[in-house]
């Protein structure tokens, strides 16, 4: 049984925080499982059985450092939450680092678990969006409707189309989404 707080998590924040350390100090592309395993204190055997091999462990990081720190923020209105958590997501998730995460999030991940755990965190912090919104009384998309016009979109720029990103991009992307009004179009739904 693996305990809260116990080797298991001892061993992983000691990997995290060893692969975070020397990407930033010899760079992500020189890094090796063995200087990984020296720099946490464990044996390299340790890294190999726990996450099979540097690119997973890489994924495994990456997916830990793109989960949100924090709730979004709370504004007083849909438009001005969601526009603020979009710029937000889109100055992160575009930057070197972020660009960086996500490839590592994705190329570790044969199954697609990694991603839809990045997914989720996106979803989990919408969702927190529109019930604030939904508890004002203020009518919201759906969950999906913003992963799908917001998130998506800013997503497939992020990977394929970086140049012109920006606020005034994650802006025309909420209010698409909200409309006119910058109320939401359609029945509310959160799940």
């Amino acid at each position: 049984m693996v305990r809260p707080g116990g080797r298991s998590a001892r061993v992983q924040a000691a990997v995290h925080t060893a692969v975070r350390e020397l990407a930033s100090e010899v760079g992500r592309d020189a890094l090796t499982v063995p200087m990984v395993a020296q720099r946490a204190g464990v044996t390299p055997s340790t890294i190999y059985r726990r996450w099979g091999d540097l690119q997973v462990l890489l994924s495994d990081v990456a997916v830990e450092r793109l989960r949100p720190d924090t709730e979004p923020g709370d504004l007083g209105t849909l438009a001005s939450d969601l526009t603020a958590w979009a710029e937000q997501f889109l100055d992160e998730m575009s930057s070197p680092a972020g660009r960086a995460y996500i490839r590592d999030a994705l190329l570790g991940d044969p199954d697609g678990g990694n991603a839809g755990q990045c997914s989720a965190y996106a979803a989990e912090q919408i969702d927190v969006i529109l019930r604030r919104a939904s508890e004002r009384g203020e009518p919201a998309p759906g969950v999906e409707t913003v992963i799908d016009q917001v998130v998506a979109p800013m997503m497939y720029r992020i990977l394929f189309r970086p140049d012109g990103l920006g606020t005034a991009y994650a802006r025309r992307l909420v209010a698409g989404v909200l409309g006119p009004a910058g109320e939401g179009r359609h029945p509310q739904q959160h799940g």
